[in-house]
């Protein structure tokens, strides 16, 4: 398996666990590295994880919200399903987490970047 892959498939695996900042630290050098759609989407995803932490962890639902607004800001520029990923669903899904604590909004562990 690729570093990449490897990298994509830990973030998502603590992503979908709950433990939404350790997702975004292991994402982060994937996002130093990429460059055009990809960084988008590893921005993106990056920001929807600290969205998650921040409204449920550091129970700021407002913070949550505002990096929320700044994920869809980057996925905006993404077509609604790029390189495995169902982005339009991924972006509904957190919205209604951010608003239901117990909901979990999942990634796929395939990989999508790279």
């Amino acid at each position: 398996m690729r570093a990449e892959d490897a990298a994509w498939t830990a973030g998502a695996a603590l992503f979908n666990a709950g433990e939404y900042w350790e997702a975004h630290e292991a994402w982060e050098p994937l996002w130093l590295r990429a460059e055009g759609p990809q960084r988008r989407l590893l921005a993106g995803v990056i920001l929807l994880a600290a969205a998650l932490h921040k409204a449920h962890r550091m129970n700021n639902p407002r913070g949550g919200r505002r990096n929320y607004d700044k994920a869809l800001a980057h996925l905006a520029h993404l077509p609604e399903r790029f390189a495995g990923l169902e982005v339009r669903r991924l972006e509904a899904d957190v919205a209604l987490a951010l608003e239901d604590g117990a909901l979990r909004p999942r990634i796929p562990l395939a990989r999508v970047v790279g």
